[in-house]
């Protein structure tokens, strides 16, 4: 029987074992030989050579001539990433507190990661009265919540039927949309009007409205939306969404096609 404990300790170890690989190239701009890295790491070259061989499947490594590797696109990619979102963040907190200060409710900042919302950023108050403040970090089904269903309005319709079959649809509340017709009603919807509501499908007492942020090349990176408790909503804020949300995708860099329109 295996011990937890022990299995716990060796995943700690094999990692802690990559990190030096990969600080152990990162000291290189040139491919380094599997000799080189096993010297300057401590570790034996068959320990070294069955580690890189995961990374380089991995792609955190590439094996350049046979024997040599180099630091991995995968890196480049989620560094981008990274890189993307704190600079999206820093544009976002300024506009995203103008709007809280402006509505005196929640202001949350979201991307995508997989079938799910990610928020990375939020303007709040103990006087905005939520009921729920998903904190930074904390994540949600697209087809729950205003942001997923603007990401989810950018897929072809292949995409939205393949995210229906993975997730099943699954609901949090009478409210949720749970039935693929349905879902694809609503994201036209949201294709007409660019923007996209939460009605008590994630949370009951708590509705949502948002706007996507774009970047420079006119792509769906993030979406802005304002939380508030349900019978205090009003709809007067979805301009303020949309004009806050068209702010923060200039400063990346968008250009509407038509001025003050979002596409």
């Amino acid at each position: 029987m295996s011990d937890p404990e022990t299995e716990g300790k060796t995943s700690i170890q094999v990692i802690e074992r990559m990190m030096r690989l990969l600080d152990a190239l990162a000291e290189h701009s040139d491919p380094v030989s599997l000799k080189e890295l096993s010297r300057g790491t401590a570790l034996h070259p068959s320990t070294a050579h069955r580690i890189l061989n995961d990374m380089v499947t991995c792609r955190l490594v590439d094996r350049s001539d046979p024997g040599t590797y180099r630091l991995g696109m995968r890196l480049l990619e989620l560094g981008n990433l990274v890189k993307a979102r704190l600079s999206m963040r820093d544009a976002a907190l300024a506009p995203m507190r103008d709007l809280h200060r402006l509505t005196g409710q929640t202001v949350n900042l979201s991307v995508r990661q997989g079938d799910e919302i990610v928020y990375i950023e939020r303007a709040y108050s103990e006087r905005s009265g939520m009921q729920v403040v998903r904190a930074i970090g904390g994540r949600a089904p697209l087809h729950l919540t205003s942001v997923g269903k603007l990401f989810l309005a950018a897929d072809e319709a292949p995409r939205v039927r393949a995210y229906a079959t993975r997730t099943g649809l699954s609901g949090h509340t009478q409210n949720s949309i749970t039935d693929l017709s349905k879902l694809e009603r609503e994201l036209h919807h949201v294709r007409q009007h660019a923007c996209a509501r939460d009605n008590e499908e994630l949370e009951l007492g708590v509705r949502c409205i948002a706007a996507g942020i774009y970047d420079d090349s006119a792509k769906l990176v993030a979406g802005l939306s304002l939380s508030a408790p349900a019978d205090r909503l009003q709809d007067s804020w979805l301009a303020h969404v949309t004009d806050t949300a068209l702010q923060i995708s200039r400063s990346l860099g968008y250009q509407p096609k038509e001025d003050g329109a979002i596409i």
